[in-house]
């Protein structure tokens, strides 16, 4: 056996030539879908109006909860009543933001019930 690999390498995603831009990631997370992405609409608006690159929003999997309990207390144990809590998720990735952009968007007033998680 000779010391070469048979198989070629793999070309890695990223090549040498393109830079790394700082980014702000967004994650967004409530249960009324469009409460959700209104408070998405209100950010890209925000970001782009202070001049910085937004790619998404990328829609996340719908986490689903169910829950199952008895109706009555004691005897009926084939009555049951099922409830399903879905929280709807987003990404949003802002490439590029300048200092407007970081002040803008801690300054958005977004309705209740939205969490929003922002990773440098």
């Amino acid at each position: 056996m000779s010391d070469s690999p048979t198989t070629p390498k793999r070309a890695s995603r990223r090549t040498g030539t393109e830079e790394e831009h700082p980014r702000i990631r967004i994650k967004i997370r409530a249960y009324d879908h469009k409460i959700v992405d209104e408070s998405i609409r209100t950010i890209v608006e925000s970001a782009k109006r202070t001049g910085a690159n937004v790619r998404g929003p990328v829609p996340l999997p719908t986490e689903r909860k169910r829950y199952t309990v008895n109706r009555s207390p004691f005897v009926d144990k084939d009555a049951r009543d099922q409830y399903e809590l879905r929280v709807h998720k987003r990404l949003l990735d802002v490439v590029d933001p300048t200092q407007k952009t970081m002040e803008a968007l801690q300054s958005l007033s977004l309705p209740s019930g939205v969490n929003i998680e922002m990773k440098m």
